[in-house]
């Protein structure tokens, strides 16, 4: 029986400037951001959360991403990809049964179409938003990711999503962000509870309301997102994990270590 277990990966970085992940903050600074993704194994079938960047953009980023590398610059390497990743801890491809997405920004759709076995989940809004987003929002969409045909999708309208049925991976819904933007409550068999804030809160600033996110569709619902995180995780005495907080990240315990 396969034990449960969270493992934190990352699809290397991104290169930006410091008022990108903090609203008029820092201007013009350059800054570097790590691009994390997970995997939960589980006895029902394992589940990719996001995954990263897609490899095969590495090859022509501009041809691939579009202008947007020029705010957010990959620095990645082939055998960071999700698929490669998962292939060095031993598990392959067809054994993943869910890719969960967070949103459908290009840094976190890394995993769409690359498991042949695998339910894509995302929220409606979400889905319908990544097609025709707002000007200012389109830049970070990628349809080479997710405008894939013959993809098995599950579209999500709801808060509290209970994948397993058992309480072990929860989506709870934090629009702001992006229109249908999602995070996720992870409780292990040990007890120990993980939230995974994904992009409702990239850093421990936007966690604590020091400081907005420089993307976002709406500042309200960014901001009372966050507010929900934070109850949540103090109600289940969890442990936090920022979207992409580079003092942070390297403080969790990466794979091939485990949360269980």
């Amino acid at each position: 029986m396969t034990e449960i277990r969270l493992y934190l990966f990352q699809s290397g970085t991104q290169r930006c400037k410091y008022h990108d992940i903090r609203m008029n903050q820092g201007e013009g600074r350059s800054y570097e951001i790590p691009v994390p993704w997970f995997l939960l194994t589980h006895p029902k079938g394992h589940t990719i959360i996001d995954g990263g960047l897609a490899a095969e953009g590495l090859a022509d980023p501009r041809a691939y991403w579009g202008n947007s590398v020029d705010h957010y610059q990959p620095l990645m390497t082939e055998e960071q990809g999700c698929v490669a990743q998962l292939r060095a801890l031993g598990i392959q491809p067809e054994e993943i049964r869910y890719v969960l997405l967070s949103h459908l920004h290009s840094d976190h759709t890394g995993a769409i179409g690359r498991f042949p076995n695998a339910l894509h989940i995302v929220q409606q809004q979400e889905y319908d938003y990544a097609f025709k987003p707002d000007w200012f929002a389109a830049g970070a969409y990628c349809r080479n990711d997710f405008a894939r045909p013959h993809l098995d999708w599950r579209l999500l309208d709801e808060d509290g999503y209970d994948l397993y049925g058992d309480g072990t991976l929860r989506c709870i819904s934090t629009p702001g962000h992006s229109p249908g933007h999602q995070s996720f409550l992870i409780t292990l068999a040990s007890g120990l509870s993980l939230t995974l804030a994904i992009d409702a809160a990239y850093t421990l600033d936007h966690f604590y309301d020091r400081a907005l996110p420089g993307f976002m569709t709406s500042a309200s619902d960014a901001a009372r997102s966050v507010a929900k995180l934070r109850a949540l995780t103090e109600q289940h005495a969890a442990k936090l994990v920022p979207g992409h907080d580079p003092d942070a990240w390297p403080q969790l315990t990466l794979a091939p270590g485990w949360y269980e």
